[in-house]
């Protein structure tokens, strides 16, 4: 016997019921999993979060006294300096010794090398020359300022140095192209003047003479002694200048 449209009703909305509940078993299971999971990790995740949040808010705190730290040290510097140039030496000797022992580096190697130059002024080459060395042999100070220590080291002691000494010293910095090629180069050609090597000392004045970004003091200098050992540097950028003039001329040719 066929079921009326009326009998058929209640399967259908027993269908939709049996999806409903489900839903609802399925909810209930997330719930539980979920209730589960916060009662055995909850306090850690919390404590994770917690941490990174307060290494995140310290590494704020170090940035900003880091910061505040080096603006003080710049402020410091500055009024040093301008304090020599007023004469109040002592005052600004006394700032510099603050600074020798500051964090950052930067300021930490040049209130080193002015203290160092002072010392020089005074006639104290032995205590200069320590600070000299002391900044050279710092590996935690910037490479530029190493650099420059290396050399005033070598030029305040430049007299009482084997030459050879003075060359292998400088032959890292004494390269054209260098920041420092001008004064390490300087001092080498000097080196080998006093070797009698004057055939090594010429080339290497010609090129201080030839390198346009330096000093023009060092440069007229340069190619003034480049001239009394036999280097004419004006004939050979002559030549340099016409070999070039060539060459473009035949690419434009081309």
């Amino acid at each position: 016997m066929a079921l009326t449209p009326t009998e058929q009703r209640p399967e259908k909305d027993r269908s939709g019921s049996d999806e409903a509940f489900l839903r609802e078993v399925d909810d209930a299971v997330r719930a539980s999993d979920l209730t589960n999971f916060w009662t055995r990790y909850g306090r850690w995740l919390l404590a994770a979060i917690a941490s990174g949040l307060l290494a995140f808010g310290g590494w704020i705190v170090y940035h900003n006294q880091k910061q505040a730290a080096a603006d003080l040290q710049s402020e410091l510097f500055v009024d040093a300096m301008d304090k020599l140039r007023a004469g109040q030496e002592k005052e600004a000797r006394a700032q510099l010794a603050t600074l020798a022992k500051a964090d950052q580096p930067g300021y930490r190697a040049m209130a080193q090398l002015v203290e160092a130059n002072l010392l020089g002024e005074d006639g104290e080459t032995k205590k200069a020359v320590a600070i000299y060395a002391k900044v050279a042999a710092d590996s935690s100070l910037p490479q530029t300022f190493r650099d420059l220590a290396l050399i005033r080291q070598v030029s305040a002691e430049f007299d009482s140095t084997p030459p050879q000494q003075v060359i292998d010293r400088l032959k890292p910095l004494a390269t054209p192209g260098h920041a420092w090629f001008g004064s390490a180069g300087e001092l080498t050609a000097l080196a080998y003047i006093k070797m009698g090597k004057d055939n090594l000392a010429g080339p290497i004045f010609a090129q201080i003479a030839k390198q346009e970004d330096l000093p023009e003091s060092l440069r007229s200098r340069s190619q003034q002694m480049a001239g009394a050992l036999g280097v004419d540097t004006v004939q050979v950028d002559a030549k340099r200048n016409a070999a070039s003039k060539a060459d473009e001329t035949a690419s434009k040719g081309e």
